[in-house]
C-alpha cells in the first residue's frame, strides 16, 4: 500500500449547501420564463450553477402549469371573439359600401 505524504493531502473544507428564500427562486425562475432568458445567462448574472437554476425553472413551470393553461385558454377565447367581431365588421362595411353606391346612384 503506498504512502501519501501528508503535503499532498487536500484537507476537505466543510461546504455547505448555500440557502436561498422560496422568493429569490422564484424570482430567478421568472426571468428565464417570463422573459425567455437562457438559464445559463440567468445563472451567471446571480453567479448561481446553472443546474440549479434549471431545478428552479423546472418547479416553477410545474407549480404554474395550471395557470398557463388557463391563460392560454382565456386568449383562445378572446383571439375566437374577435375573430367574429371582425368578421361581423367586414360585413357591416360591406353592406355599407353596397348602400351608399345604391343612394349615390338613385341621386343621379
Amino acid at each position: 500500500m503506498a504512502v501519501v505524504p501528508r503535503d499532498l493531502i487536500v484537507r476537505m473544507v466543510d461546504v455547505t449547501k448555500a440557502k436561498y428564500s422560496e422568493e429569490f427562486r422564484e424570482q430567478v425562475a421568472r426571468e428565464v420564463v417570463d422573459k425567455e432568458r437562457s438559464i445559463a445567462s440567468v445563472a451567471a448574472s446571480y453567479g448561481l450553477v446553472a443546474q440549479t437554476v434549471g431545478n428552479w425553472v423546472a418547479k416553477y413551470r410545474k407549480q404554474h402549469a395550471g395557470a398557463r393553461e388557463q391563460k392560454e385558454a382565456t386568449d383562445a377565447e378572446e383571439l375566437a371573439r374577435l375573430k367574429a367581431e371582425n368578421y361581423k365588421l367586414r360585413m357591416e362595411n360591406e353592406f355599407l359600401k353596397k348602400a351608399a353606391a345604391f343612394f349615390a346612384k338613385e341621386q343621379e
